[in-house]
């Protein structure tokens, strides 16, 4: 299993962003063929310490190559451009693998 994880920081405006992110970004990320789940996560500060994340984003696909044709897609295409539209200064993008960690 692959993840495309996305962290945002927090942006000027967090309601314009919480709109913008659920009624047009959202959307366009469930059309991305291969996509088998969509987990999104507010995130918030621990006491005592502070996080620049705002919003973590995590699109599962079966393995690499899934992810792959999902991002050449135009679906993947049009979530791109609107994510460098409304956030491109304020993400970080990363793939991980999800392994089992010894006991």
């Amino acid at each position: 299993m692959v993840k495309l994880i996305a962290l945002y920081r927090r942006p000027d405006d967090p309601a314009a962003f919480d709109r913008h992110y659920a009624e047009v970004h959202t959307p366009l990320v469930r059309k991305m063929p291969g996509l088998q789940a969509l987990t999104v996560v507010k995130l918030n500060d621990l006491p005592g310490m502070s996080t620049p994340y705002y919003l973590l984003a995590e699109m599962t696909f079966a393995d690499q190559e899934a992810l792959n044709q999902a991002m050449r897609s135009e679906a993947g295409r049009a979530a791109a451009k609107d994510l460098q539209q409304f956030a491109g200064g304020l993400v970080d993008m990363m793939v991980g693998e999800e392994f089992t960690a010894a006991r």
